[in-house]
């Protein structure tokens, strides 16, 4: 029996190195029509890859046997990796047109590959897969120039951690995240600096992620990329950004810039937010559970700082991934169908948790809510509670601009060591950027 369904509603569907990326746009001489999307009677095998940890693989490999066992004629042939590896193998099998039939895609790539044709449009395959109980705000997510080239597995926004153990101690109340703005934070981080006696900071820095620009791009009327892929944020915003940084840097409200390198390059866990020794953070809120773990303390997610005349809508859903079919699969139909099993089902609910994110299918993300963690639930209602005040997604990241976490990272550490003026590191990062995407 087919697996249960929830809330359908038969409707329509609605850094890769420069050399690797000149491979990608010879492949696949920009698409191929999809052959006609009808299930086979005959065996077929599907190749399905995707990233991640040793969970990740175990779930995902229990939704394959579950689906094999609905569908014996399909065979779905697993194919995974870390995620530094994944797209130099992908971008190697894509470049010799043979690519997995099923592909996890993340937004720094989807435009690279569905822009060079590498993506089957899924809006061709007609109602083959389900996507009413989608917003359209993380459908569009994954559409460029009319065509959805990824459906958004699970959504997350970028958030401000807050460490309760640490402001307590500081005598510090929790902000206000409805109000706050950066001044707050400086004011709130400084407190608890000067009582941490060089062991405790306030803020964790930032500048390492997109995910941190795009914020405050958007909060002054700008975005990172316009529409056209160029990048469109300006030296000014840049400048303030950084500046920002720095004053808080040198201020000690965040921690020295030969401590923060040192955590930055260590990962999550020996992180100031996961060690307890900073009371603020940015991170994506869906990092929620994996920081309380880590850390033994139970975060709260607190919406980002805004500038006092900030624009509306600065906030945004972010896809934590997608699921994406090659052009040149020879299976459409089935790629479509499996799918449609692991977003709209009860059984690949129960199976994958939320370990890729939050699902986008609401139906589905209200399914598995009263089975969630206390911090999976907090995740949950954070994104909710965003819904009137989030605006239209970003722009999707242009070919090269896969480029922009390494970029801001140099720069960034040029600001923090002094090695640049916030002006120069504006001016340079810019220019970089833009050349990485003119050369893609």
């Amino acid at each position: 029996m087919r697996g249960t369904r929830v809330g359908r509603k038969a409707t329509g569907l609605i850094g890769i190195a420069a050399a690797a990326a000149l491979a990608l746009s010879a492949c696949a001489g920009g698409g191929s029509t999809p052959p006609t999307a009808e299930l086979s009677e005959d065996p077929v095998t599907l190749r399905f890859t995707w990233w991640g940890n040793d969970v990740r693989t175990a779930a995902t490999e229990d939704v394959i046997a579950a689906f094999e066992a609905e569908y014996p004629n399909i065979t779905i042939q697993p194919q995974f990796t870390d995620f530094g590896g994944y797209w130099d193998k992908l971008a190697t099998e894509t470049a010799a047109n043979d690519s997995p039939d099923i592909i996890q895609m993340d937004e720094k790539y989807i435009s690279t590959y569905g822009g060079r044709g590498a993506l089957l449009a899924l809006n061709e395959l007609g109602d083959a897969i389900d996507l009413s109980e989608f917003p359209d705000s993380a459908i569009s997510t994954g559409t460029m120039d009319g065509a959805l080239y990824g459906i958004p597995v699970g959504l997350t926004s970028y958030s401000m951690m807050a460490n309760p153990v640490l402001l307590a101690a500081a005598g510090v109340a929790m902000p206000d995240d409805e109000s706050w703005t950066w001044d707050d934070l400086s004011e709130a981080g400084a407190a608890v600096s000067a009582s941490g006696g060089g062991n405790v900071f306030g803020v964790q820095s930032w500048g390492f992620s997109d995910g941190d620009l795009k914020n405050f791009a958007r909060q002054h009327g700008e975005d990172l990329y316009n529409d056209e892929g160029e990048v469109s944020v300006s030296v000014e915003t840049l400048t303030e950004w950084w500046t920002y940084l720095k004053g808080m840097t040198t201020s000690g409200v965040t921690p020295p810039p030969s401590s923060t390198v040192e955590k930055q390059n260590a990962g999550l866990a020996e992180s100031f937010t996961a060690t307890n020794t900073a009371a603020f953070g940015p991170w994506w809120n869906s990092q929620l559970t994996a920081l309380t773990d880590a850390s033994g303390t139970p975060m709260e997610l607190l919406r980002i700082p805004t500038t006092a005349d900030a624009e509306e809508g600065s906030a945004y859903y972010k896809p934590s991934m997608y699921w994406s079919v090659s052009s040149r699969t020879e299976y459409p139909a089935e790629a479509a169908l499996f799918l449609d099993y692991m977003l709209n089902t009860e059984e690949a609910a129960d199976l994958l948790g939320t370990d890729r994110g939050v699902s986008a299918n609401e139906k589905i993300r209200a399914y598995i809510e009263p089975n969630l963690s206390e911090t999976d639930k907090a995740v949950v209602a954070f994104l909710d509670d965003l819904a009137d005040v989030v605006g239209d997604a970003p722009a999707l990241t242009p070919p090269g601009g896969s480029a922009v976490d390494s970029l801001l990272k140099q720069y960034t550490e040029q600001v923090l060591f002094g090695q640049a003026t916030p002006a120069q590191a504006a001016e340079g990062f810019i220019k970089d950027l833009s050349a990485s995407i003119a050369a893609a």
